[in-house]
């Protein structure tokens, strides 16, 4: 390895890596705006100015100079000194101070680089120019006579996100970032940007003249909006979540999270059910923990066990599906099913459901093929490590399904199963790829696998992963991409029918059951049912609107729980606040409804729970553990079953990305971001 003198200290570095770099390798602290490790070098702020030897006697960007074998770097002379308290004195120039009133105050690198930095006056009096504000949506405000024009945003929009929507124009004095035809940002990660932007010119428009950090409590979770499980920050004040952050994770969301994750927080406290109800002569009633109790236990106890359901909804924690599966199983109840859409898994290898290439490691893989899912709107964080791997040239991807924008280049390859099916036989560039890949992939999503033909639509992408060598010594390519955080909890635990059992789809036929509890279920159309409907959740949904009895749980910041995501990773998320009202957590509410029916839970406590979820599923004590990463070969064409495939494309669930969940659909500012995305409202110039 190269070598480098940093302050007269002597630092070994790689091939490639700027003076920047190698000066934190050497724990100094170099001022920045415009740099950002995952984006590409824009050398615009000149903030991190250093003296390096040799090379002519002038500070110099260090963001934007490679390292050499036997430079010498300052980062503390005079000269720099000097140099970039005068950048900070021009970026100051037009700045307008109004640090008071603005968001960004408490954590502003502008804020903080100027004391470390800067100058203690200005030398300037000229007036200072002004910039209009932009309409960038619903999300994103904007104070652009703040903006110091580093381009964390445009370049974040354009190579991450891949919505080329901001840019810069004009020239000197003059140039300003705007969008596209003053139109609105539509990417379903642009909400990032407030994360990048050093100064306070874009800031979050739902949390304007909230709160200010110090006066937040901050609590790390684990997102739920989809099935990744994105590292998370909730950040509350008293009863109330007022923001969510993304906090950094390589191995899962990077440092991006959704607008989806960032911003239905205020679906949290709308249409909350805080207190439980008793239908009473075609009526919801508010009713008594005892009396709601009371009613649940005279219906199941005349009730046959072969009569009684349970769904499970795709917002739960492993908690409440442990407790909820132990009680009714006690009852002698085989309908047990936690997979809401239907979906074709279940029953085989823990694998044959698992995102097995891991989420960071399917960046090794060289060709990829998607069949039924659409990421940008199943999984936009992981979407965006798609796009990564095709700028660099890393990666073929090819398509069977939705013909949509990825954000990536893709080869099509066909819409639906019959496309699948005869794949392996087919000539074309992409299969010659596929089959001389070394790490091939193929990515299923649940627009192929919850349809009437689920099985055979599996058995087929099995078919394809076993010829193609998908599941190799060393690699493991086979990929199921959820879209629910609970679906790899409830299958890892067995939540699915038992033998004789009626699935999601058999038990809301009519005449089907007598009993049906919900448990958080919103996504099944409960209302085609006409059983005795009981309901335990979190918001006055589809789940509460046709039920008998309703039971007011806890939303995922109010309680601690674990989850799985879809790569199998168990990953732990944290009480912020506490449950709205006379809520409580799902699984001490089932506790007390035990005893009520007479089959009493052998736990009293969280811990207790954790430890009989633990001894009966060991794979939910390996917290943070991705099983993918270590690759174990298993019989990939062993999946699936006999059916017919139907000719039907595949289509993804999806249809409305910012209303996807009960608390999604609560939310005030995800229902203006799904007007703008349909095009309903206007924004800006139109």
């Amino acid at each position: 390895m190269a070598i480098a003198k940093v302050n007269g200290v002597e630092v070994e570095f790689e091939p490639g890596m700027t003076v920047l770099q190698v000066a934190e390798l050497a724990g100094e602290e170099i001022p920045r705006f415009c740099y950002h490790e995952r984006l590409s070098i824009a050398g615009n702020c000149r903030m991190c100015l250093v003296e390096v030897k040799p090379g002519p006697p002038k500070p110099q960007a260090s963001c934007a100079l490679p390292a050499a074998e036997g430079q010498e770097i300052f980062t503390k002379t005079p000269m720099v000194k000097k140099a970039r308290e005068g950048v900070m004195e021009f970026l100051l120039i037009n700045h307008p101070l109004d640090c008071p009133i603005c968001d960004q105050g408490g954590e502003c690198d502008l804020q903080d680089q100027a004391v470390g930095y800067g100058r203690d006056d200005s030398r300037y009096e000229e007036n200072k120019r002004a910039v209009e504000e932009k309409a960038m949506g619903p999300l994103i405000k904007t104070v652009m006579t703040r903006c110091i024009q580093c381009t964390r945003c445009v370049r974040f929009i354009t190579e991450v996100a891949g919505s080329p929507e901001i840019g810069l124009i004009s020239r000197g004095e003059d140039v300003e970032i705007t969008t596209y035809l003053g139109a609105a940002v539509t990417s379903e990660l642009s909400a990032n940007v407030i994360d990048l932007c050093p100064v306070g010119a874009l800031t979050s428009k739902p949390y304007a003249f909230e709160a200010r950090p110090w006066e937040l409590k901050k609590t790390e979770s684990v997102d739920v909006m989809d099935a990744l499980g994105s590292s998370i920050r909730v950040d509350a004040r008293g009863a109330a979540v007022l923001r969510v952050l993304p906090r950094n994770n390589d191995d899962i969301n990077e440092e991006w999270i959704s607008d989806k994750t960032r911003y239905a927080v205020d679906g949290l406290g709308r249409q909350r059910l805080d207190r439980p109800y008793v239908r009473v002569a075609g009526k919801l009633q508010p009713a008594t923990w005892a009396q709601a109790f009371a009613a649940i236990a005279s219906k199941i106890k005349a009730t046959a066990p072969e009569r009684v359901g349970v769904i499970a909804g795709d917002l739960q924690d492993a908690e409440s599906l442990k407790a909820t599966k132990d009680l009714f199983t006690a009852l002698g109840v085989k309908n047990l099913d936690s997979r809401q859409d239907g979906t074709a898994l279940g029953y085989g290898p823990r694998e044959s459901w698992l995102f097995n290439s891991t989420l960071a490691g399917i960046e090794n893989a060289d060709v990829v093929l998607f069949v039924g899912t659409n990421p940008r709107l199943e999984a936009p964080v992981l979407n965006a490590r798609f796009r990564k791997q095709w700028i660099a040239g890393k990666t073929r991807f090819g398509v069977i399904g939705e013909q949509a924008d990825l954000t990536f280049g893709y080869d099509y390859l066909g819409a639906g199963a019959k496309t699948l099916s005869g794949l392996a036989k087919s000539k074309g560039d992409f299969v010659a790829a596929l089959k001389a890949a070394e790490r091939p992939a193929i990515i299923i999503g649940q627009g192929a696998l919850a349809r009437a033909d689920g099985a055979a639509v599996l058995k087929a992408a099995a078919g394809l992963a076993k010829t193609m060598k998908v599941v190799r010594e060393g690699w493991n390519g086979w990929n199921v991409l959820h879209t629910a955080a609970a679906r790899v909890a409830g299958l890892d635990m067995g939540f699915v029918p038992a033998e004789g059992g009626l699935s999601t789809a058999d038990m809301l036929k009519p005449g089907a059951l007598d009993v049906l509890f919900l448990l958080g279920a919103d996504e099944c159309e409960p209302a085609a049912s006409d059983a005795f409907k009981i309901y335990l959740g979190t918001h006055g949904d589809a789940g509460a609107h046709k039920a008998d009895v309703i039971l007011p749980g806890a939303a995922y910041t109010e309680k601690n729980g674990l989850y799985v995501n879809t790569e199998g990773r168990v990953q732990q998320g944290r009480r912020a606040v506490f449950p709205k009202g006379e809520a409580k957590e799902d699984w001490s509410i089932l506790r007390a409804l035990s005893e009520v029916l007479g089959h009493k839970l052998p736990y009293d406590s969280l811990d207790q729970l954790r430890a009989k979820l633990f001894a009966d599923h060991p794979t939910f004590g390996q917290i943070d553990y991705a099983p993918g990463s270590v690759a174990t070969p298993f019989d990939v064409g062993a999946l699936g079953g006999d059916a017919e495939l139907s000719d039907a494309p595949f289509e993804s669930p999806i249809k409305a990305f910012h209303l996807t969940n009960p608390v999604a659909r609560a939310s005030v500012t995800m229902a203006e971001c799904a007007a703008v995305a349909s095009g309903a409202a206007k924004i800006a110039a139109e």
